[in-house]
């Protein structure tokens, strides 16, 4: 057993299945095994939404947060956003990558290891800000995230273009120009998130009175992937530089995102273990 609990290693078992299938459609074009998939990955996100509602049941009344909770909802928004994308784009390469990323961020959040709750003080007169800093920079995340994977489809694309080196997985992949759009389209939707995420997150540490922790380091960090992000968004509309600029600042953005979430050394107070 991968876990301690045979329901989660069923999820996860479900989950590498049905990945195999969607890669045996995205190299053979094997439509059946993409239904196959599809039914498997359905099954696989209506367990995580009952696992979600346990947690939040759980969770509601006391205002800590642990690695394996936030981490778990990731998962689920990531799935979540995968049968979005292929009803919307029919990307199927893209639905398979955000799939892998999913099926990464499950995996590590279920191995088994010992629990510890994030490290952040009670702030009893912000709590209902910090939850909603919480939630916002969660679904932010997730829609970032997939806006990262279609800048490293960008950048994988334009590299193979510009030295003439075709390939069949390109054939799966949509166009240079499409590619920009959609994530253009997930920056719009994801930045104002983890911008009002910050606002917000700002906001509780004023209320509680302590507002030298915005010098705090996963903070400034978060601030400056916001900036970056904002940066990309405005020379995205402007036309001021190429795609594979872009995805640089896309990508820029979402390293410092991920390095800030991870950074515990360089927080006081905001930790995740």
């Amino acid at each position: 057993m991968v876990t301690q609990d045979w329901l989660t290693d069923a999820v996860l078992y479900m989950y590498a299945l049905s990945l195999l299938f969607f890669v045996s459609d995205a190299a053979s074009g094997n439509r059946s095994a993409r239904r196959v998939g599809t039914g498997l990955l359905v099954f696989v996100w209506v367990l995580q939404g009952a696992f979600l509602m346990a947690l939040l049941f759980d969770r509601f009344s006391v205002p800590a947060l642990t690695i394996k909770d936030y981490l778990f909802f990731v998962s689920w928004l990531l799935v979540s956003a995968s049968f979005m994308l292929n009803r919307l784009m029919r990307a199927d390469l893209l639905v398979l990558l955000v799939n892998v990323v999913g099926f990464a961020v499950l995996a590590l959040n279920l191995i088994e290891r010992p629990k510890h709750d994030a490290a952040l003080q009670p702030w009893e007169v912000a709590r209902r800000l910090l939850l909603v800093h919480v939630g916002l920079i969660t679904i932010a995340f997730a829609i970032l995230t997939v806006t990262a994977v279609l800048g490293l489809m960008y950048l994988f694309l334009h590299s193979r273009l510009k030295k003439k080196k075709w390939t069949q997985v390109m054939n799966r992949m949509p166009s240079l120009e499409r590619i920009d759009q959609y994530a253009y389209r997930a920056g719009l939707i994801g930045v104002p998130l983890l911008l009002l995420s910050l606002s917000t997150g700002t906001a509780a540490l004023l209320t509680e009175g302590t507002a030298a922790d915005l010098m705090d380091g996963k903070v400034l960090l978060s601030f400056a992937a916001g900036i970056a992000y904002v940066v990309y968004l405005i020379r995205r509309l402007a036309g001021k530089d190429d795609g594979s600029k872009l995805a640089g600042w896309n990508l820029l953005g979402y390293g410092l995102l991920v390095t800030g979430f991870f950074a515990n050394s360089y927080s006081s107070f905001h930790q995740m273990i």
